[in-house]
């Protein structure tokens, strides 16, 4: 295997890996549609019948936290994560060194929280398997609560996922810079 192997090998990781983060973003996108629209029946609900749809409150709340999980890999990837850039500016220009190490440590520390998070929702995603959780009111309309946990357990791992790749690419960027 040449060179330009490996190159066309890495090129189709790298893409295949951007088509996961943007797949999970994109799914993400479409769960804040459907919120909308729960949320909007259950205000014409409340107007018309005077009483609230069943799931809504339970279903919308795990739906925050889903769609929030499943756009933050290409959040990280985008660069949009809140932080303090005026400092991050200002330490870049004195020392670009400095401030590719700060965020490579930014990086790894989002990485090492997200994967703690994500194996952790391993065992949530068990516990509901296992014992067959649900939302909602027996009789009146019920979810399954699993396929909520193992999106936000993909999500979280793909966003530890790519604070990884970030933090090797600032730690490049830290091998490559002269102060």
């Amino acid at each position: 295997m040449n060179l330009a192997d490996n190159h066309n090998n890495a090129s189709r990781v790298i893409r295949g890996w951007h088509f996961i983060v943007e797949a999970f973003a994109a799914i993400g996108t479409l769960l804040i549609g459907v919120l909308m629209l729960i949320i909007c029946a259950d205000i014409v609900a409340r107007n018309l019948m005077g009483a609230s749809l069943p799931l809504v409150s339970e279903g919308g709340a795990l739906l925050v936290v889903t769609l929030v999980a499943l756009q933050l890999a290409a959040t990280v990837r985008a660069g949009r994560l809140a932080r303090t850039e005026f400092f991050l500016d200002a330490v870049e220009a004195r020392s670009p060194r400095t401030a590719a190490a700060l965020q490579a440590a930014f990086n790894a520390i989002g990485a090492a929280v997200l994967g703690t998070i994500a194996w952790a929702s391993i065992r949530v995603l068990e516990k509901d398997v296992n014992a067959a959780e649900f939302i909602g009111i027996t009789g009146m309309g019920t979810l399954p609560t699993w396929p909520f946990r193992a999106l936000i357990l993909a999500g979280f791992a793909i966003a530890a996922i790519e604070f990884v790749v970030a933090t090797l690419g600032a730690l490049r960027t830290v091998t490559k810079v002269r102060s």
